[in-house]
């Protein structure tokens, strides 16, 4: 999440001490409701199934999100509906992978596996060389965070699910910037969600009717409160109130969350060694994160 929303971020205000703190609260703040919202969407995907849990999540956001912003659907070019509907794809499918990794693997390792997605899209923007070292530390954390000790944890559809996921979140932070540069404000995502509640529809539709009911529906409703809308919010604030690389750094830190929130949510122990993946998941990151940076500042020299 965090990659995405730097690559569409735009100029930096807010200035001083006060500034900056309020925007890593803003940044806790939003990975921590991104994490919490999948470790909640738990009992969601047991009850409903990981793919009607997307479908409907996805359909209250969108619809949430177009009341809001309320986008000018006429106005737009063919442009802006091709970088809508690819976006929106690329969403629906990253996030029905997801949804599927972690109704079989526990949440930590999930989150691992699909950063590695952004982190290897990071890798490749700066070049071979040494940087490489940091997507190496990534996929020895995730070899770490899939056995518990006792055996392998990872189950190979999980773990596939996962990898999609993280092969679609590369691909959004691509197609994100050029969303973020054909549209206005909010009105990007607005299309790019109902796009991806439509992809997701036959996926989700066949059970859908299981949800329609008081309880369920304030269920999906909270998730999609949670998961994407608050945590938008709350990063596209931050970015006015921070620099972009210490906010790139600052979310590097989502798959620590993860784990804790699996641990606390969902009662998902981690082993010693499996805090040592995580952390070396973390640490590549905010390593990609600080080389680029260093690049950044001397091309601009």
């Amino acid at each position: 999440m965090a990659d995405q929303q730097t690559a569409t971020g735009g100029g930096l205000s807010g200035s001083g001490n006060a500034g900056l703190l309020t925007g890593i609260l803003l940044c806790f703040g939003s990975m921590s409701s991104i994490q919490f919202g999948s470790a909640f969407s738990a009992t969601a995907i047991d009850a409903y199934g990981p793919s009607t849990t997307t479908f409907l999540r996805l359909v209250m956001a969108a619809a949430i999100l177009a009341l809001i912003v309320r986008p000018p659907m006429r106005a737009y070019s063919r442009d802006q509906w091709k970088s809508a509907m690819l976006l929106g794809a690329t969403m629906a499918a990253m996030t029905l992978c997801f949804f599927a990794a972690i109704h079989r693997i526990p949440l930590g390792l999930a989150v691992a596996i699909e950063f590695l997605g952004p982190l290897a899209v990071a890798t490749w923007s700066l070049g071979a060389g040494w940087r490489l070292i940091w997507p190496g530390a990534a996929f020895i954390g995730v070899v770490l965070l899939s056995h518990d000790g006792a055996g392998w944890v990872g189950d190979p559809m999980g773990m596939l699910f996962a990898c999609g996921a993280g092969v679609g979140w590369g691909t959004y932070i691509i197609l994100m910037k050029k969303t973020g540069a054909a549209f206005r404000g909010l009105e990007g995502l607005s299309m790019s969600l109902v796009f991806a509640a439509i992809v997701a529809a036959p996926f989700g539709l066949p059970r859908a009717a299981e949800a329609l009911n008081p309880e369920g529906l304030g269920m999906i409703l909270g998730l999609a409160v949670l998961v994407p809308l608050l945590p938008y919010a709350l990063e596209m604030t931050a970015l006015r109130r921070m620099p972009m690389s210490a906010f790139g750094i600052l979310m590097s830190l989502e798959p620590a969350l993860g784990a804790l929130a699996g641990f606390l949510v969902l009662s998902q122990p981690m082993t010693p060694l499996q805090m040592l993946g995580t952390a070396l998941v973390v640490a590549a990151s905010a390593g990609v994160t600080s080389s680029g940076k260093g690049e950044g500042e001397g091309k601009t020299a």
